[in-house]
């Protein structure tokens, strides 16, 4: 087909989206380094310039704004323009606003809750003046707009590095930008170092700037060496966590970080709460206004809570600490964009800034000459008031013979000729001569500002402080050096309250609230009945032994209820084939205990040797063929406690706990004497108990149980590991002893 060159789809398809990334990155997505804008905040900065709606004017609908700006120089959605505009405005989402708006612009809550574009107005921020100020001072480069009747800057002439001061997210094609806002005085201050010290490095540009500045008062937590190292290679994370104080018992929160609504906090505390996942917490209420923007009640249960521990939870599950990725990805001013540290970010600015200067400069004195030129000519045109007004009156074509009779350019004749007779009459030589002294001596000091780097350099100084000082205001958001949240585990969470854990012989178990609970007396499955029961907390963990000398622990609050037949411990863990469970234990993890089999040896140990992981549990008592573990013994003195061990045959010894070893895991050692000739006849330890001050010993033998005191203890008292003496008549056949 003529006029038309067969391209292969694939090259066409490659090449399109190449064009089409190089567009999204370089005009919609990355900001430029020099006044920190996007295309789309560039082009509704100057829009709303032309239209005078300048931080003294009178604002005027946005509606009209977004009008100019999308028919002049941004030919895209209407909808995306004001959200652009809106954002610009809002004090909660830029450090420095470039736009002051009338109306509803949207609430922390909500930053898109924001009235339509007929209804709000909007003008100019002082601030803006920053931008635009020496817009027609010669500074910037212009470009034809969309359809090329209309006149665009290219850039706008920033006095301040904005890319910093606000900051700026974007997404583009394979690449993308996240620079946090900083504090104008911080910023200003590094680059005047980095003037007086061009070697000057990222950690000493640091001294400077420490860390971003959000809008908020948030503390920023991270560590200032990560903060360092995210400066050197533009690249990281920063983490900022709320502020808060106590009130009369409740936690009251006064700032939250960047971006976060106080609406998507109480949600989140309030799902946990509604799934029980935070019982530390009463309610949570929101309290602020306009005097408080932010203020979030949140009341604890009661007073022993916690307030330290009870934020680290919301701070580690809540957006009450919120991270930020950091990536100074830019336009730099050769047009390519790219990731920069600090350094090299604030360097290149200042050869933006000084460039930009030194064309103000130049296009000043160009001002100047031209018109130290024309008063020539004026003052030419006073000295020769008479000849000039002959020539003019009897000339046909004046400029000529002016130009030819004084040696006037053609610049000067026309003002002369411009110049009303009126005003041309009063010409006063000394107020010509006087202007032009005054703007001589201007031109000389440009010149010399122009051809001095000295110079130059102290001129640009000097305006970043003024500007800084004007316009900029102490730090909001403070450095505070805290290590991560954690969150609590779901056993801390859990609520203290009374539980009496419940194991069947057959290995089924389950949690009864409170300890005035007869287990013996529940309901259990056919064939099944009450093994043992141990009073606890519902937050402590609960450990069980098997007949192999294995532990396994679980969280008490995880047990099924007692209304029910509970569930069996060989679905949480998987103990060896055979083995059964025959104990089982809780308190806390310092709790010591004693733990012994029916062998007759023992030792003393810690609760938290028995707790575990695995399903498949840890070897901890070493269990000698054919005998089973006995129910622990917990130890409340070490020093002053009594350990009494009973056998089926009616013999008790009782001893000190402190005469038994304390280990981790193991045999142990020997707690009473059983001869071998009695042990091959079958006696065994059937129990042990710890008796300390004021408690009685119970021996149980069949349906009859004998009381012992301290004082009857005396005739069972020996060394560990010897015979001990024999139970009246009647016990000779013990099953069990308890303390009480």
């Amino acid at each position: 087909m003529p006029g038309f060159e067969p391209v292969p789809l694939r090259q066409y398809a490659e090449n399109a989206y190449l064009d089409y990334s190089m567009y999204v990155i370089l005009d919609r997505a990355l900001p430029f380094i020099g006044d920190g804008l996007k295309p789309v905040q560039r082009r509704i900065v100057y829009a709303m310039s032309e239209l005078g709606l300048s931080a003294g004017a009178k604002p005027k609908k946005a509606a009209r704004t977004v009008g100019d700006v999308i028919g002049k120089f941004h030919p895209h959605g209407d909808s995306a323009c004001y959200e652009a505009l809106v954002l610009m405005a809002q004090p909660f989402s830029y450090r420095y606003p470039l736009i002051d708006g009338q109306g509803n612009f949207g609430s922390p809550d909500d930053p898109k809750s924001f009235a339509a574009m007929r209804y709000t107005e909007a003008r100019l921020t002082r601030f803006t003046e920053l931008l635009i100020e020496e817009l027609g001072q010669g500074t910037v480069d212009w470009q034809p707009n969309f359809d090329g009747t209309l006149e665009e800057p290219k850039f706008l002439p920033a006095r301040v590095p904005t890319l910093l001061l606000n900051g700026v997210t974007g997404i583009a094609v394979g690449m993308a930008t996240d620079i946090p806002p900083h504090n104008l005085r911080e910023v200003a201050s590094a680059c005047i170092r980095l003037l007086d010290d061009p070697e000057a490095t990222v950690r000493d540009l640091c001294e400077h700037i420490p860390a971003p500045d959000f809008p908020t008062e948030a503390e920023i937590v991270t560590p200032r060496v990560e903060l360092q190292k995210l400066y050197e290679t533009g690249n990281g994370s920063l983490r900022a966590r709320a502020v808060y104080v106590r009130e009369n018992g409740n936690i009251v929160l006064t700032a939250l970080p960047h971006q976060v609504s106080p609406a998507k906090i109480i949600e989140q505390i309030a799902t946990q709460m509604r799934a029980k996942k935070l019982p530390l917490l009463e309610d949570v209420r929101d309290e602020s206004d306009h005097e408080n923007p932010v203020r979030l009640v949140l009341i604890p249960r009661s007073n022993r809570v916690d307030a330290e521990e009870l934020m680290n939870h919301l701070f580690a599950t809540t957006d009450l600490e919120k991270s930020y990725r950091v990536n100074f990805n830019v336009i730099g001013l050769d047009g390519r964009p790219q990731v920069k540290n600090l350094r090299a970010l604030l360097e290149e600015w200042l050869q933006f800034r000084t460039d930009t200067v030194r064309r103000r400069l130049q296009h000043r004195l160009d001002r100047v000459q031209r018109r130290l030129h024309i008063l020539a000519g004026l003052l030419v045109a006073y000295l020769n008031l008479d000849e000039v007004i002959r020539i003019i009156r009897s000339e046909d074509k004046p400029k000529p013979v002016l130009m030819a009779r004084f040696d006037l350019s053609e610049d000067q004749a026309e003002a002369i000729l411009e110049t009303k007779l009126r005003h041309l009459a009063r010409l006063e030589e000394m107020k010509i001569r006087g202007e032009q002294e005054e703007l001589e001596r201007e031109a000389q000091r440009i010149e010399g500002i122009l051809g001095s780097r000295a110079r130059l350099k102290k001129l640009i100084k000097d305006e970043l402080a003024a500007d800084a000082e004007d316009h900029g205001d102490p730090r909001r958001s403070p450095l505070v050096e805290r290590e991560a949240a954690q969150a609590l585990s779901a056993t801390d969470l859990a609520p203290s309250e009374p539980v009496t854990v419940v194991l069947s012989e057959k290995g089924w178990v389950r949690a009864a609230k409170g300890h005035d609970v007869d287990a013996a007396n529940l309901s259990y499955r056919e064939g099944d009945r009450l093994l043992l029961a141990v009073a606890g907390r519902s937050n402590q963990q609960v450990a069980f032994l098997d007949s192999s000398g294995r532990s396994y622990s679980v969280a008490a609050h995880t047990l099924p209820s007692a209304r029910g037949n509970g569930e069996p411990l060989t679905g949480r863990f998987t103990p060896p084939a055979g083995a059964r469970f025959q104990a089982l234990a809780t308190g806390i993890e310092s709790q010591r205990l004693v733990l012994a089999s029916s062998a007759g040896y023992g030792f003393v140990t810690q609760f938290e040797n028995l707790l575990g992981r695995n399903k498949s549990g840890k070897q901890l008592i070493s269990v000698p063929d054919g005998a089973d573990v006995l129910q622990p013994a917990l130890v409340t003195d070490a020093d002053g406690d009594l350990l009494c061990v009973a056998t089926n045959a009616g013999h008790l010894l009782v001893f000190r706990v402190a005469d038994l070893p304390e280990l981790d895991k193991g045999k142990g050692n020997k707690l009473i004497d059983i001869p071998k000739k009695a042990a091959t006849a079958g006696e065994k330890v059937v129990g042990i108990a710890v008796i300390g001050a004021g408690r009685e010993l119970i021996v149980h033998a069949g349906s009859r149980y004998l009381r012992l005191k301290a004082g009857d203890l005396a005739a069972y008292t020996g060394e560990r590991a010897q015979r001990g003496g024999t139970l009246p008549r009647g016990f000779t056949r013990v099953d069990r002893i308890e303390s009480e």
